[in-house]
C-alpha cells in the first residue's frame, strides 16, 4: 500500500454515505440533517464507485457521514467492498442506531475498524460538544461491546477551546479503553465549525509537542488530521533527540533527518509514509457523488456520476496544484518541510479564501526566511 504515487492514486478515500444524522455537533463539517437526501448515490452507483476505488491501487476506504448507519444498505455496501479486498473502516455516530446487532453485522462482514468520536473525558464536555445528552454514556457502552467482539476501536477527537485543558485526561481515557488509534483532529472553521472555537497557533505547537511525547509512552498509535505541521514537529523532535544521543556518545552530529530522508520512516503519523494532504493522497466523495480534495476543503473538482474517479483525481488542475508543494504561497512555499508537511490546505482556504496560501496556524519560520 505504501508503494504508490500520490499523483496517480490516493492513499485513503473517504465516502460520505449520507448527511443524515441524529446528533447536532457544534463543529459538524457536513452540517448534518435529520433526514436522508433523496439524491444520495444509490446502492448500484455505490458498487460502481467501489470498483473505481479498487482500481486505484486499492486504497483504504472510510465510510463517514452524517451517520453511515442511517443508510439501511450500509453493510451491503461495506460487504461488497470487503469482498473485493478493500480495507473498510466506518465512523458512525454514537446514536441508538449503534445496536448490538449492527456491531455484530460489522464483525460478520469483516469490517477492519470501527471509529467513534470522543471529544471530552466525561459526559459534560463530550455531550455539549456533540449537542446530544447521553452520547458519552452510549459510546462507552458500545466500545465495551466492540471489545467483546474483538473489533479494533479507533477514537476520533477534535481539539478545540472546549477540551484543550483536558488532554491528559483524554489520553488516560483512550488508554483505558484499549483503543488501537487516537485520531486527533484540529478544528477547521467550515460547516458549523467556528473560528472562535479554534485553539491558537501557539497552542497548536504545544499540543503537537505533547502528542509526540505522548506517542512514546502509550500503547495506542496517534494520527493527526488537519495538522500537517505535526510532521514537522516530529522531525524536529527526532533530530533533537538524535543530536543529544550522539553528543552523549561523543559522536559528531550528522544532520541525517532531512525532510526527504524522513518521508519513508516517520512513525506515529497514521499509516502513510509520506505527506498526505488535501487532494494529495487523500480524496473525499460526498453523498451525492461530488468529489472534493477533502471534506474540509469545499472546492468541488468533479462528480463520480459524470466522470471516473481516477480521471478526476489525476487530471483535476486543482488537485494537481495541491500536489505540487513548490506552488504553495507565503512561507509554506519556501519552507524546507513543505514536501512532508505543506500545512493544512483546508485551513488555509477557510481562513484566507486561497487553498494555496500559507498555513495560517503555524508558528514556524522557515530557514529561507531566517537567512540561514
Amino acid at each position: 500500500m505504501f508503494n504508490r504515487d500520490f499523483n496517480q492514486d490516493p492513499f485513503i478515500v473517504i465516502w460520505e454515505l449520507t448527511r443524515a444524522c441524529q446528533l447536532h455537533c457544534l463543529h459538524c463539517r457536513a452540517e448534518a440533517q435529520h433526514t436522508r437526501d433523496p439524491r444520495e448515490l444509490t446502492f448500484e452507483e455505490g458498487k460502481t464507485l467501489i470498483d473505481q476505488i479498487y482500481e486505484m491501487n486499492n486504497p483504504m476506504l472510510v465510510f463517514t457521514g452524517g451517520d453511515p448507519l442511517m443508510r439501511k444498505d450500509v453493510f451491503e455496501i461495506a460487504s461488497y467492498a470487503i469482498q473485493k479486498g478493500i480495507r473498510v473502516s466506518m465512523t458512525p455516530s454514537a446514536t441508538p442506531n449503534v445496536t448490538k446487532e449492527a456491531i455484530e453485522k460489522a464483525k460478520e462482514i469483516g469490517l477492519s475498524r470501527w471509529a467513534f468520536s470522543l471529544d471530552g473525558h466525561n459526559a459534560e464536555i463530550h455531550d455539549h460538544f456533540r449537542g446530544t445528552s447521553g452520547s458519552f454514556d452510549l459510546t462507552m457502552e458500545r466500545i465495551k461491546y466492540l471489545h467483546e467482539l474483538e473489533i479494533p476501536v479507533q477514537i476520533n477527537t477534535t481539539i478545540s477551546q472546549y477540551n484543550i485543558e483536558y488532554l491528559e485526561e483524554m489520553a488516560s481515557l483512550i488508554e483505558s479503553l484499549e483503543c488501537v488509534l487516537w485520531s486527533v483532529f484540529f478544528l477547521v472553521p467550515t460547516g458549523r465549525g467556528l473560528i472562535k472555537d479554534m485553539i491558537s497557533p501557539v497552542d497548536h505547537e504545544k499540543v503537537f509537542i505533547w502528542l509526540y511525547q505522548l506517542s512514546k509512552r502509550v500503547s495506542f498509535d496517534i494520527k493527526t488530521t488537519a495538522a500537517q505541521h505535526y510532521r514537522r514537529v516530529v522531525i524536529q523532535q527526532k533530530k533533537r533527540e538524535m543530536r543529544q544521543q550522539q553528543e552523549n556518545e561523543g559522536i559528531q552530529y550528522l544532520d541525517a533527518l532531512t525532510e526527504r530522508g524522513m518521508t519513508g520512516s516517520i512513525d506515529g503519523l497514521g499509516r502513510a509514509p509520506k505527506g498526505v494532504n488535501d487532494g494529495n493522497g487523500f480524496i473525499f466523495i460526498s453523498h451525492i457523488g461530488d468529489v472534493f480534495p477533502s471534506g474540509l476543503l469545499p472546492i468541488k473538482v468533479g462528480n463520480v456520476r459524470e466522470h471516473h474517479l481516477a480521471d478526476i483525481y489525476r487530471d483535476s488542475p486543482i488537485l494537481q496544484n495541491l500536489r505540487n508543494p513548490d506552488l504553495y504561497k507565503g512561507k509554506c512555499g519556501v519552507c524546507e518541510f513543505r514536501n512532508v508537511c505543506g500545512g493544512s490546505r483546508s485551513r488555509a482556504y477557510a481562513m484566507t479564501g486561497d487553498y494555496m496560501e500559507s498555513e495560517p496556524f503555524c508558528v514556524y519560520i522557515p530557514q529561507a526566511l531566517r537567512g540561514e
